[in-house]
């Protein structure tokens, strides 16, 4: 049973829409919640900002319980302000601010407008999908601190994190690849104009009076395809002579050695008067395959897959000073001996003793197990733990680098990291062998045309060259698997790179954790078994549970939302075994059943009222048994369908952080030696390394910074996530919590994925056979050239775009609009 009660909308704050209590406030006939919000509305107010409410109704943020901004303090270090702003001169500084507030349009246009509020903004924008504000003020008339105060005070406080120090490389679109493929685009278009008259008269020496004309434009061509070759090119050659320095070969090899020889034998053709050359085809050439990188390039900026530690740590703490005033500082300055106050949810940022009395931390980041553990004076409180209910004063006993979860980070598995997504693709792989297939072909042809004189000889060998490009078969691999990052997205998986997806086409293993990724941890399906409480009982049993911070405690607080509160007296919380209080003169006991007996002295309390799957929480008011409160996990819409499915195909394991009640539940699913509890990150870590000891290829799905060391040494790692916007740990994709019932198709869609690429390069191979038989005959000619190279590219294209669209339609995966 659960009781609902709604708003009463005209007692609902103008502002934010919270409901308005006892300290509710009234201005110009409007409600507000509290001072905060009301200062809100006269700000917008005075600024004829008004519009901000007709947008949406109740746009607003509540500022309930708002920090102080004094917070903001640090932002005034020097040093620091260079790190963080994009953009630094005389007057003018460029900055680009996280605000998790941002909601919806009014958010947007609130912001947007924020320069009518302080005149130092000069330009201000909102990037939506990554809750982004960027800013463009006057330093001389305003400053970074007062700007996050008045950010702070309007209810989109900025978020600032460790690794916005750290220079870390932002996630930017790459211009000079857009100025490359222009470039390349433009000679390409303008070389095909004065390239037209020769597929029509076939060579320059049939154009007779207008053979002026032919070398004017011939020169014109070599001065196009020179910042073609010099600039757009770069990137395939450089990459091709790293590879051959190392003594490997990659697919950029043989694409240099086609885009040098096509070169090489245009300029030679035009500046002889012998031909008119291929610049046209070489300009297109390297126009297509811009193209084809720059899909490779395009992933889903909004989501960052490469967070550590520092993104999930906040820049600043609060600390205190030898007379014991507080104030905030960057987080990088905290030593040995600095004394931190940290607030309810706030995170520890370095390992610290406990000065407080007592503390209660949240420590299921690091250990998986979510429920809150108390701290006594004098203990360690290790680092990434949050801090639940109270505040705690510590003194910290290491730097940041030094803590806990640093150690963690520091595993090898992170520092293969940065190559794992340099895995060797499918072209790659083949590329020696093409390359030294065709070098082999053009010298034996070379070779029979010599006879014929030294100069057909020659082009024959630059012909084939030329032609068995394997431009083709480098186009294939963006496109089939940028389209399949398109439709992976499309169903909420948001895959890091294409580079990735075969990894996750060859697992063998799928390795679950449980609680936030099977389960979603912030919910339970809550029932009230055994009894009948009345609607005050429910209320007064809802009032107890809010003074706690345990879990249990707080689903009950969730489930009985509506009901409104009580006042408590008397309250006391024995940890892990329940709560003892009294409210409107009646005693309550609250917990395990044990404790409800050790403390009223119920017989029946003394049968056997524990559950298999569920916890209980029970309830005895004035010492008479009410019944219980039933909590089962809350499983994730279709997992049981996903692992029956998974298992036919796959091996399937669970390791999780959390106690094995629900072990006999999970039985059916799992076989007994494939179900692992109570096991810490760094067990998760090592059971993933020993799967892959005995040549197994693992896809580790599961959420929370305690995995992110499981899921890099993964061959596969998915961060499960029900907010795309939040926290997520280093990883290979991202997966919306909603769609985790699709993984088994997402795994096959994968494997059909590279399949397409196969097929892409029979049909390359087509196109090379067809014209290597034009130049080892010595039958290519510009037009045949002109013709059948941007045919390849264009249909390589068009064949692997399509087949993947339709392979994921019939798969379910994407429909017709």
């Amino acid at each position: 049973m659960q009781q609902q009660l709604l708003t009463d909308r005209s007692t609902a704050c103008y502002h934010c829409g919270e409901a308005c209590g006892s300290d509710a406030v009234a201005v110009d006939e409007k409600s507000f919640c509290c001072e905060g919000c009301k200062m809100v509305y006269q700000i917008l107010d005075e600024n004829e900002m008004e519009t901000y409410y007709c947008l949406q109704e109740q746009p607003g943020i509540s500022l309930n319980g708002k920090q102080r901004s004094g917070r903001f303090e640090y932002l005034e270090d020097e040093a620091l302000l260079d790190e963080i702003v994009d953009f630094r001169d005389g007057a003018k500084t460029s900055v680009r601010l996280y605000i998790p507030g941002i909601h919806c349009t009014s958010c947007v246009w609130l912001l947007e407008n924020i320069y009518k509020l302080d005149n130092g903004i000069t330009q201000s924008s909102v990037n939506f999908l990554k809750r982004e504000l960027s800013l463009t003020f006057n330093h001389q008339q305003t400053s970074l601190r007062t700007i996050s105060e008045l950010l702070h005070s309007i209810g989109y406080e900025p978020e600032f994190r460790l690794d916005q120090v750290e220079n870390k490389k932002r996630s930017t679109p790459d211009r000079r690849l857009w100025l490359k493929m222009g470039v390349a685009g433009f000679a390409f278009g303008n070389i095909m104009l004065f390239s037209f008259p020769d597929y029509l008269a076939g060579s320059a020496t049939d154009l007779d009076s207008h053979g002026y004309f032919a070398v004017f434009f011939g020169i014109l061509n070599i001065a196009l395809g020179l910042p073609v070759l010099l600039y757009s090119s770069s990137d395939y050659l450089k990459s091709a002579w790293t590879a051959l320095r190392q003594g490997g070969i990659n697919l950029d090899v043989p694409i240099s050695i086609g885009i040098l020889a096509l070169f090489g034998r245009s300029v030679y053709e035009i500046m002889t008067g012998i031909g008119t050359g291929y610049m046209d085809s070489f300009t297109g050439l390297v126009f297509f395959l811009l193209i084809g990188r720059m899909i490779q390039k395009k992933t889903y900026e909004r989501l960052a897959f490469d967070r550590d530690y520092k993104s999930y740590l906040p820049l600043s703490v609060t600390i205190l000073g030898q007379n014991g005033i507080e104030r905030s500082t960057s987080i990088h300055k905290i030593g040995e001996g600095v004394r931190m106050l940290i607030r309810n949810q706030e995170l520890v940022p370095a390992d610290a003793t406990l000065l407080s009395e007592q503390c209660f931390v949240d420590y299921s980041f690091i250990t998986g197990e979510s429920e809150p553990v108390k701290i006594e004076q004098g203990e360690t409180i290790y680092a990434g733990g949050r801090i639940v209910g109270k505040s705690a004063l510590m003194t910290a006993t290491s730097e940041v680098s030094n803590s806990y979860l640093t150690k963690l980070w520091n595993d090898a598995a992170f520092d293969s990291a940065s190559t794992r997504g340099n895995v060797s693709s499918l072209a790659d792989r083949i590329s020696p062998h093409f390359t030294l297939s065709v070098l082999t072909i053009a010298m034996v042809a070379g070779l029979m045309w010599l006879p014929e004189g030294a100069g057909q000889g020659i082009n024959v060998f630059t012909a084939v060259l030329i032609i068995a490009c394997p431009c083709a078969l480098a186009l294939s691999t963006p496109f089939t698997l940028g389209s399949a990052l398109n439709i992976f997205s499309r169903n909420g998986l948001y895959i890091k790179g294409i580079e990735v997806i075969e990894n996750l086409s060859k697992i063998t293993d799928v390795v679950f954790d449980k609680t936030g990724t099977l389960t979603k941890s912030d919910q339970a399906d809550v029932s009230f078994e055994g009894g009948k409480l009345t609607e005050e009982e429910y209320r007064m049993v809802k009032s107890v549970c809010k003074q706690s911070v345990h879990p249990l405690s707080r689903k009950i607080v969730g489930w009985l939302e509506s009901m409104p509160l009580k006042v408590v007296n008397e309250f006391e919380e024995v940890i892990n075994k329940g709560l003892k209080a009294t409210v409107d003169g009646k005693k309550l006991v609250i917990g395990s059943a044990e404790f409800v007996t050790e403390e009223t002295g119920l017989g029946m309390m003394n049968q056997d009222l524990s559950a298999k799957y569920a916890s209980r929480v029970h309830v005895a008011i004035d010492g008479e048994w009410k019944g219980w409160f039933e909590m089962r996990s809350h499983y994730r819409p279709g997992v049981a369908t996903l692992l029956d499915d998974l298992r036919k195909r796959f091996g399937i394991f669970l390791v999780s952080g959390d106690n094995d009640r629900q072990k006999a539940e999970l039985e059916s699913y799992f076989s007994n030696n494939s179900l692992l509890f109570n096991r810490k990150p760094q067990d998760k870590l090592d059971f993933i390394k020993n799967l892959q000891n005995e040549g197994r290829n693992i896809l580790m799905i599961a959420d929370g910074l305690n995995d992110a060391g499981a899921l890099q040494q993964s061959n596969f790692g998915i961060a499960l996530t029900d907010n795309l916007s939040s926290f997520t740990p280093a990883c290979d994709a991202i997966l919306d919590g909603d769609a985790i019932s699709s993984m088994n198709r997402f795994i096959h869609f994968a494997q059909k994925s590279i399949r397409i690429i196969l097929w892409s390069f029979g049909l390359s191979l087509i196109y090379n056979v067809v014209g290597l038989s034009f130049a080892v005959t010595g039958h290519l000619s510009p037009l045949v050239a002109a013709v059948l190279m941007p045919l390849s590219s264009i249909s390589i294209m068009v064949f692997t775009s399509v087949t993947t669209l339709l392979t994921a339609k019939k798969m379910g995966l994407a429909t017709w609009k």
